[in-house]
């Protein structure tokens, strides 16, 4: 094992995708992250060039590694490790998007209901299980 070998675990969390090792090795096990296509261990080796595939809120990014790191600094420095493929990003901010309309089509009620239409909100779940 050479000084530039980095375990995937350790590189998700330098790079920040992550904010401790173990909840990175947790969505390796768990089949979340893929590495060139495929699941893989939390023990694999890093290499410069791979595709990785990771989670983020509701977006998968998939980013190519561009440099390797063990060692978890600032977000400056771990955003120098990789690189997101245009796919990934244009895929992402398709879906931002689409989330964002679909929220604004969704109007919040002005107010709390009152006891009367609490009551008619009742009748109305009680007349769906009857049925």
């Amino acid at each position: 094992m050479s000084d530039n070998d980095v375990r995937l675990d350790k590189w998700l969390c330098a790079a920040r995708f992550f904010k401790t090792r173990g909840l990175a090795k947790k969505a390796i096990e768990g089949g979340k992250v893929n590495y060139n296509g495929a699941r893989a261990k939390t023990s694999k080796m890093v290499e410069k060039g791979a595709l990785v595939k990771v989670p983020q809120g509701w977006d998968i990014l998939e980013v190519e590694v561009l440099s390797l790191s063990g060692q978890r600094r600032g977000a400056p420095e771990a955003r120098l490790l990789y690189q997101e493929t245009p796919d990934s990003e244009t895929r992402r901010l398709k879906e931002a998007e689409s989330r964002r309309l679909a929220n604004q089509a969704m109007q919040p009620p002005k107010h709390r209901p009152d006891k009367r239409e609490r009551r008619h909100i009742q009748r109305f779940q009680r007349q769906d299980t009857e049925t």
